[in-house]
């Protein structure tokens, strides 16, 4: 697949990012090597190749979940600058 400089400008449009001409010639080129090198692992025979997340076996190093009694509703409204007796009191974020 050849990138185009329209392939990239749509990106960049969609992460809400600027360029200048020059700048979108150079990451269209540096991105579609990216692209050809990709393409070039799809090539590549896996016949027999099991998938795997790591290429080393580790196991997580997690802690078992382990049930344990909470704060009361009391206990967490407590440390709280503003409550009502039942919730938390915060700053409005969105307005109209």
């Amino acid at each position: 697949m050849k990138l185009t400089t329209d392939d990239v400008k749509k990106v960049a449009e969609l992460a809400k990012l600027e360029f200048t001409a020059q700048e979108l010639e150079r990451f269209t080129d540096q991105l579609g090597r990216i692209v050809e090198l990709v393409e070039q692992l799809g090539e590549v025979d896996t016949t027999g190749v099991e998938p795997m997340a790591h290429p080393l076996d580790v196991h997580t190093a997690l802690r078992d979940d382990q049930l344990r009694t909470g704060l009361t509703h009391q206990a967490a409204l407590a440390n709280s600058p503003k409550h009502d007796g039942e919730f938390f009191l915060v700053p409005p974020v969105l307005t109209r």
